[in-house]
């Protein structure tokens, strides 16, 4: 089934990196690797979760915990994962700044070969400044708005080259010169596009290129008015753009267990990780605190739902609907306990509450 035919979805924000999401000395350890991967794309699979995604990080926060230092290349582990899945989708992540577009477009390619026609493609136009300098591909001369203009030259060569024998581009940024690309992606009519800006010129961007967005806010409020904007953006480029908001799922047998979990995280945060963290999204002490930077105090990198499974479908439910959400990408603190809970207990009520069909 295309993306745009899902009314709504839920996908697994795959644990790539050592530490997973919660930045905690008391978290289930994360290891990052492969073998955790595998397990845990199989089994998101077997439940019938819509897709899985993996982001794309190249450098670390430390810490005690060693907070992301160790992480896997997303299309190659995407890649490995079409073959011991069948019907999720497999999304991976590029950085425009960072990889050609022709070689961006080959590599999309493979993964839609290998997956049968599941591929996925999320677009990250920026990123932190210390990844990119560490391997001198920072471009400091460029401003926000200019990445996003970097970024469209991009998207276009790689759409170009998927559905063009031969390519001619005289853009600012790339230059193809009879550039071919063979063979096509056999998904139709490309591999899904993907995008999390949020400015502005980010949820433009999403709009006009991709099929769906990533939406962030401090509250559920906040994620509505993002979602709306998305939506109502979207309509102008005649799209019915998806909508997809990130949390942490935390459940426990009741809300009070869930609970203590939580505060069980929180209570054995790497300070000194979540600095690094703090400081590389160039955010600097001065005495005042977002509610992002307060929830990151707490190890948290994104916001967090806890309870009993019956309590977090509530949620989960209610957020969907009230910010007018195509789904969730979700994130477990153990991949393999909370996410069977999630899938035997959870998900199934989900689908009936909101008339998902099961995912082909």
């Amino acid at each position: 089934m295309r993306l745009a035919d899902r009314e709504h979805m839920f996908g697994v924000f795959m644990p790539m990196a050592q530490g997973g999401w919660i930045i905690s000395k008391n978290a289930p350890k994360v290891d990052g690797g492969f073998e955790l991967n595998k397990r845990v794309a199989m089994m998101a699979d077997s439940y019938g979760f819509d897709f899985i995604l993996s982001m794309m990080k190249w450098r670390g926060y430390g810490g005690e915990t060693k907070h992301w230092d160790s992480s896997l290349e997303s299309l190659m582990l995407m890649s490995a994962l079409s073959q011991v899945t069948r019907n999720v989708k497999i999304w991976g992540t590029c950085h425009t700044l960072l990889q050609n577009p022709a070689v961006v477009a080959k590599m999309m390619t493979t993964l839609d070969h290998a997956s049968g026609g599941r591929a996925g493609l999320n677009i990250v136009s920026g990123a932190y400044a210390g990844e990119f300098e560490q391997m001198s591909a920072w471009r400091g001369d460029l401003t926000h708005d200019q990445r996003y203009v970097l970024a469209e030259e991009w998207i276009e060569v790689i759409l170009k080259l998927w559905s063009e024998d031969r390519v001619n581009y005289d853009g600012q940024f790339y230059k193809m010169i009879d550039c071919m690309s063979d063979p096509k992606p056999i998904s139709q009519p490309r591999p899904d596009l993907i995008c999390a800006g949020t400015s502005e010129v980010g949820l433009r961007y999403t709009a006009k290129y991709a099929d769906a967005g990533f939406v962030h806010g401090e509250t559920e409020a906040d994620i509505a008015i993002k979602s709306k904007r998305a939506r109502e953006i979207g309509a102008e480029y005649g799209k019915k753009l998806k909508t997809f908001a990130m949390y942490i799922v935390v459940p426990g047998g009741t809300d009070a267990e869930a609970e203590a979990r939580v505060a069980s995280f929180a209570s054995g945060a790497d300070q000194e990780a979540i600095a690094n963290m703090v400081a590389s999204y160039g955010i600097k002490p001065d005495g005042r605190e977002s509610a992002f930077v307060a929830r990151s105090r707490r190890g948290f990198m994104a916001s967090v739902l806890a309870g009993s499974p019956k309590s977090l479908l509530q949620q989960i439910e209610h957020t969907v609907k009230y910010a007018d959400l195509t789904g969730m990408m979700l994130i477990f603190p153990d991949y393999i306990e909370d996410l069977k809970v999630f899938g035997e207990d959870i998900l199934p009520g989900l689908r009936k509450a909101l008339n998902i069909a099961p995912a082909a």
